[in-house]
């Protein structure tokens, strides 16, 4: 019996650190940097529509289709990292004044592979190498959005969401 979606995400994770590499097959595993990063470059494309799609499944029901997904791409950080994100805004965020809900991918400089983050919750390993191992992500990504949005609304009030006004 194959172990469930999260724990395989941990094995390929604990692999990673036992064999001081980042990747598994059919991906080939790097030692360096410049490999590290190539496989980065490869994982954002994977998880995008699940990104995407975790923040829609919020857009609609809770924020009554007035919110925007926004996705940047992989960009290069000031520190030598790569990083991509994606970002849920809407009226009522933005003239609270508070951060739109986020999820972060991102490979810093200093870091042995990549982690997904929110923009107020911590971090979760990122290795995926697949379609399949991006699909198995959207419950990290549901469980990332959902906790940022509850985090946004604890810094103001339950009246940032639109369906709150009823």
């Amino acid at each position: 019996m194959s172990p469930p979606a999260q724990v395989a995400a941990l094995l390929r994770h604990f692999a990673d650190l036992r064999d001081r590499t980042h990747g598994h097959a059919p991906a080939p595993a790097a030692r360096d940097r410049p490999g590290k990063d190539v496989l980065f470059v490869r994982t954002v494309p994977l998880l995008d529509p699940f990104a995407r799609q975790a923040l829609e499944e919020l857009n609609g029901p809770l924020l009554l289709n007035t919110g925007h997904v926004t996705a940047s791409g992989v960009r290069r950080t000031g520190e030598r990292g790569l990083e991509a994100l994606w970002e849920l805004s809407w009226p009522e965020q933005r003239l609270a004044g508070i951060g739109a809900v986020r999820l972060h991918a991102f490979y810093g400089a200093g870091f042995h592979h990549p982690h997904l983050q929110g923009g107020t919750v911590g971090r979760w390993p990122l290795n995926v190498f697949t379609p399949e191992q991006a699909a198995a992500e959207l419950h990290t990504l549901r469980a990332i959005a959902a906790a940022d949005l509850h985090n946004l609304v604890a810094q103001r009030d339950h009246r940032v969401i639109p369906a709150m006004k009823r």
